[in-house]
């Protein structure tokens, strides 16, 4: 039995409106206080929605990019093919430039302009309903993948065990379950407990706002750690593993994820407690031979200082560093949870073997 149902579209955080001409999404800036709905119409709404991240996680990035495309298009119905299809390469290039670092993004354009490369000729109303359904199938897709990637993870642990993740990795992030704490909703459906230590995950603290908000609502025995008591709660004996997401793997197994990740494995390796990041297969970028080949995005250094607080916690002058992302490195980790099945070292020929 697969994993989509009928239904499963409109409940997830990226959605096509009810008259099919927008994209909606839930904003995720304004969770866990408030539950607010975007709709986006304008390729600069799409842009920019990205950019601050109320629209976030690689698969729900490249979720609304599929269904972005189609919306974008429908705006241009009346153009010939030539010009349709440059305005619509012209599109895609603007809206992959507002995340550089998440594979997803420019992978789920690239298939929408696959679309309308393979259809060359054809009216371009038609081709509009292509996009439409290839948008659909991406979302279908992913639910199935989460669904595969979520069952090879729960295979992992057992029940009772604790599992510490970082950043956000669940329903949010992708269209159901999520992937690195995706196990863990599965578990819970099939009356599988676990005790999950979610850190905040500065800067942006999408573990204390997303991750444990996902948990508690599910009704998951979640605890909320600052990043920096990881290693007390791996030094007490309380985690068994360790499930985080990722946002770009390299060939060789490096892999980018929220800032923090990669010392969070660090400590995980020193205290013999097996490390996983969980994601689907489109997130392994074959092309990217190094950790050193992922481009890190830097944020505003104004979100350290100001962000969170009602008073800035640093003096005007002082310097902030804001990388969105880190690199873990391949020897750190135990295996990659991936939709296809669980890879393990050395990670350079077997993750090859995916795509054979």
């Amino acid at each position: 039995m697969g994993f989509f149902h009928e239904g499963d579209l409109k409940n997830c955080s990226v959605h096509l409106s009810e008259d099919g001409r927008a994209v909606v999404i839930v904003d995720q800036t304004k969770l866990p206080n408030e539950t607010v709905y975007l709709t986006l119409t304008t390729k600069e709404e799409i842009y920019d929605a990205i950019k601050v991240l109320a629209v976030r996680g690689a698969p729900a990035i490249g979720i609304c990019a599929g269904y972005a495309m189609y919306v974008l298009a429908l705006q241009k119905s009346g153009m010939s093919y030539d010009a349709f299809a440059g305005a619509m390469k012209a599109d895609g290039e603007y809206i992959n430039s507002s995340r550089p670092t998440a594979v997803n993004l420019s992978w789920a354009i690239r298939r929408q302009l696959g679309v309308i490369d393979e259809n060359a000729g054809k009216p371009v109303p038609d081709i509009i309903a292509l996009l439409k359904e290839e948008a659909v199938q991406i979302q279908i897709e992913d639910i199935e993948m989460c669904g595969r990637i979520s069952e090879y993870g729960l295979s992992l642990v057992k029940p009772g065990d604790g599992i510490l993740t970082h950043c956000n990795a669940g329903p949010l992030a992708t269209s159901k379950y999520g992937t690195a704490i995706g196990p863990i909703l599965l578990g819970k459906e099939r009356g599988i407990d676990f005790k999950v230590f979610a850190d905040e995950t500065r800067p942006l603290l999408q573990g204390a706002r997303l991750t444990s908000y996902e948990l508690e609502k599910a009704g998951v025995d979640v605890t909320l750690i600052c990043d920096n008591m990881a290693s007390m709660v791996m030094k007490n004996g309380w985690v068994q593993a360790c499930f985080v997401g990722c946002d770009r793997i390299a060939a060789n197994g490096d892999f980018a994820n929220k800032i923090g990740t990669s010392g969070v494995a660090i400590l995980a390796k020193h205290y013999g407690i097996p490390f996983y990041t969980l994601g689907p297969t489109s997130t392994i970028d074959m092309n990217c031979p190094t950790g050193d080949d992922i481009r890190i995005e830097l944020r505003d250094p104004e979100e350290i200082k100001n962000k969170w607080y009602e008073k800035p916690m640093a003096l005007p002058e002082t310097k902030c560093f804001n990388p969105s992302f880190d690199v873990t490195d391949h020897e750190l980790l135990t295996a990659i949870v991936t939709d296809r099945g669980i890879v393990y070292p050395p990670f350079d020929v077997n993750l090859k073997k995916l795509f054979d």
